[in-house]
């Protein structure tokens, strides 16, 4: 009779990779593993890719890895070491206004005035009060007392800001890490997206070679049967006890059975999969609805024959007051080597998805009219654009207005299915350390699990 426990993991971005990951190097006994992934490729949101022009490398999707080292264990910077890979780090202080560059509190004090800055500098003291660093750290990991969502959202924070000027800063700085409003995101989220800006909290770095290296690296040493183009249609308790998951490929739909299923999924993504059993349904309708605060990206990056911007900016990036307020990455400074320039614009919120809807022609169009005269002509040093829809990709309130511990946030419906598990950075803090976080828990339960059967 043959015991090995055949595992299934549906979605093969960073959630799907770093589970399976772990769970190869954890488990001390043989299993079975299925990777599902419905596209023709492995990354997920994890993307780098290189212009036609000239081979100059960007990055599609997530630009950069969080950096907690200072403050705690920092379980994505040890993997990233383990995996072999180097990192960059990445750094930038410069908010444009009005197309004045803002880089400290004496340009505040200059270009926005004496009350400004003071204001800004109240609403910064009110932030860290708020969360200290070790606090920061923690994010959602702990299980909350709250039984009813709280009463205000960040834009009531933002509103005790009297100044006008002040305000409108502290909105460029951070719309684009919240990739939604104000209105549409807790008081607490929004005070992490802006205490992201000290270094006391946190830093940032990217992968040198580009960020797809972790899940290429990821990918090389798991053994799984990866499918790819394999989209999941159903899943539900089978006939034989075990988890049945019906998937589409080339139009034929065959089904399988699973002692453990891992969705490792955008929660946007969910409603799509028909879940059977009103018991199941119900739980991943629950599970959906807990999650359901999408947050919107869009990135549109440009290559220039030089970079011309830099005898004015010469940083990682900077916050621009355009598109609601968006950030600009200097993607070729990630590469010293390279001659020409790359300006990648990140967008969020309610104007990443409304922008989304016009052409590439028109988006970069849009991107270079946006850079302020100061910063240098670049009209006639475009050489080649390329635009990014990312709708939903994040979530807006991660973890839920009311976040749950973490056994019911990775187990929707533990009664009747405590073999099917859920796996993602919106049960956390929308980041990729977020994802590591969640496959690293439910990876860690399941090798416990195996050790006891």
């Amino acid at each position: 009779m043959n015991d090995m426990k055949r595992i299934c993991i549906i979605g093969g971005g960073p959630g799907g990779l770093m589970t399976a990951y772990l769970l190869s190097k954890m488990a001390n006994s043989p299993f079975s593993l299925t990777l599902f992934e419905a596209t023709d490729r492995l990354g997920g949101k994890i993307r780098t890719l290189r212009f036609q022009e000239r081979q100059a490398r960007y990055e599609a999707g997530a630009a950069e890895l969080y950096d907690y080292s200072s403050v705690g264990n920092d379980p994505l910077k040890e993997l990233v070491e383990e995996l072999g890979l180097s990192i960059v780090p990445i750094g930038g202080s410069s908010v444009i206004l009005d197309e004045q560059i803002i880089a400290n509190m004496d340009d505040v004090r200059a270009h926005l005035g004496a009350k400004a800055c003071e204001a800004l500098l109240s609403f910064d003291r009110s932030a860290k009060d708020m969360i200290s660093p070790s606090e920061y750290y923690l994010g959602g990991h702990e299980a909350q007392i709250a039984v009813s969502p709280p009463a205000s959202r960040f834009d009531a924070l933002l509103g005790k800001v009297g100044q006008a000027a002040a305000r409108r800063y502290i909105e460029t700085l951070i719309h684009s890490d919240l990739a939604t409003e104000p209105e549409r995101t807790s008081v607490e989220y929004g005070a992490h997206n802006y205490l992201m800006n000290d270094s006391r909290y946190m830093q940032l770095y990217c992968i040198e070679g580009g960020n797809e290296q972790l899940t290429r690296e990821l990918a090389r040493r798991i053994s799984a049967d990866v499918r790819l183009n394999h989209v999941v249609t159903d899943m539900g308790r089978g006939e034989d006890g075990k988890l049945a998951v019906a998937c589409r490929h080339q139009g034929v739909v065959r089904e399988e059975s699973f002692d453990i299923a891992i969705l490792a999924l955008p929660n946007n993504y969910l409603p799509h999969i028909n879940f059977r059993g009103e018991r199941l349904a119900a739980a991943m309708r629950a599970h959906h609805a807990q999650h359901d605060h999408p947050a919107h990206y869009l990135r549109i990056t440009v290559l220039f024959d030089r970079p011309f911007w830099r005898t004015k900016l010469d940083e990682s990036f900077f916050m621009l007051d355009r598109f609601g307020g968006c950030c600009v990455y200097d993607e070729s400074a990630r590469d010293p080597e390279m001659p020409y320039g790359v300006l990648g614009w990140l967008l969020g919120g309610q104007p990443a998805l409304e922008m989304s809807d016009l052409d590439d022609a028109a988006l970069i169009e849009a991107a270079l009219k946006s850079l302020p005269a100061t910063l240098g002509e670049a009209g006639p040093r475009f050489l080649e654009g390329h635009v990014h829809r990312w709708p939903a990709a994040v979530n807006a309130i991660p973890g839920g207005l009311v976040p749950r511990a973490q056994s019911l946030r990775h187990q929707p419906e533990p009664a009747g299915h405590p073999d099917l598990f859920v796996v993602g950075d919106y049960l956390y803090d929308s980041t990729l350390n977020g994802v590591l976080d969640s496959a690293e828990y439910v990876a860690e339960w399941l090798v416990s699990e195996m050790i006891r059967s």
